[in-house]
């Protein structure tokens, strides 16, 4: 067992579906020892409600168990489905655990339940998401977000943006910090010994030769330049409309969107529900889930553990990546 993996696995939000899904993943077969964090009292309630059984022991850093508990309380009382801000700041709590974990080499790494923004804002922390946390919460100067699944890995050069702030954000020295870190981690934590990456186009038809737009021009263009000089393969900026064809992905390691609805549409329908949420740049190794808390789902017997299981997955292969 020393030679497992230790991985934290975060509740989330716990009106949400992160507790039921916790509670069924606990009794699964996993490449990795899960230490589970979260309240005892909520993820067992929400494995009674199922039938199953949740008798794992408390987590200490010496337990060598499969499975085991780091328990965190929530202050108020939980209802499925209920969303009370209240129990916002547990779910930064559950966070701040794990990624304190991670850091210290408690944890090899840290997979996140989903949570709600608008609770967490709501307790009176400004909160956008997680990736965002946790390039704060350890001083990263930039992180990428990418999604894995179907067969695609999609990264992105922004994030939650409103799109009108799309272009401004897209900079010379934005992107090729997106890019280098895409790069630097495929190889890295994938083991993928000279990443080929595709990058869109902001603009339809990837500008029409400045008729559309000038980004491609201006900004695009000019950085994959100066990154084909530095080693890196990257090719583009090619229209968004094709980019995701069987011919032009073939041979492909990732391809980069400029911004959130452009390229992640395409993979969640190709894998919504078993896709993997990766956070790029950290100093720690961090997946998720590709869902949000399906409050409507907590407390019953719908809830869809494929995501969570991948997530578990991922990180485990990552970290045996970053060990070889």
């Amino acid at each position: 067992m020393d030679s497992t993996p230790r991985i934290a696995v975060t509740a989330g939000e716990p009106a949400g579906i992160g507790p039921d899904l916790c509670a069924i993943v606990s009794g699964r077969p996993a490449g990795a020892r899960l230490v589970f964090v979260g309240d005892r009292g909520v993820i067992a309630g929400r494995a009674r409600g199922r039938g199953l059984a949740f008798d794992l022991p408390d987590y200490s850093p010496a337990t060598a168990a499969p499975r085991s508990l780091l328990h965190v309380p929530a202050p108020a009382p939980v209802v499925p489905g209920r969303l009370d801000p209240a129990n916002g700041r547990h779910v930064l709590a559950l966070l701040d655990r794990a990624l304190e974990g991670c850091r210290s080499g408690e944890f090899a790494a840290m997979v996140t339940a989903p949570v709600q923004k608008s609770t967490i804002n709501d307790a009176g922390v400004p909160f956008t998401g997680h990736t965002e946390y946790l390039a704060e919460r350890t001083a990263t100067p930039r992180v990428v977000m990418m999604l894995v699944g179907g067969g695609l890995r999609v990264a992105l050069a922004t994030t939650h943006l409103p799109l009108s702030a799309v272009p401004a954000a897209i900079t010379r020295e934005g992107l090729a910090g997106t890019l280098r870190i895409v790069d630097r981690d495929l190889r890295s934590r994938f083991r993928i010994g000279h990443p080929r990456i595709l990058v869109a186009g902001l603009n339809p038809h990837a500008g029409e030769s400045g008729h559309l737009g000038r980004e491609e021009i201006e900004v695009i263009s000019p950085t994959l330049e100066s990154l084909r000089r530095e080693g890196l393969d990257v090719q583009g900026p090619l229209p968004a409309d094709t980019l995701f064809t069987t011919r032009v992905l073939a041979g492909a390691d990732a391809v980069v969107a400029m911004f959130h609805d452009q390229g992640l549409p395409v993979l969640k329908h190709a894998s919504f529900g078993h896709a993997v949420n990766i956070t790029l740049g950290l100093p720690v190794i961090r997946t998720s889930v590709d869902h949000g808390t399906a409050l409507d789902l907590a407390g019953t017997d719908r809830a869809d553990l494929g995501s969570l299981e991948a997530a578990i997955a991922c990180a485990a292969e990552m970290v045996r990546h970053s060990r070889a």
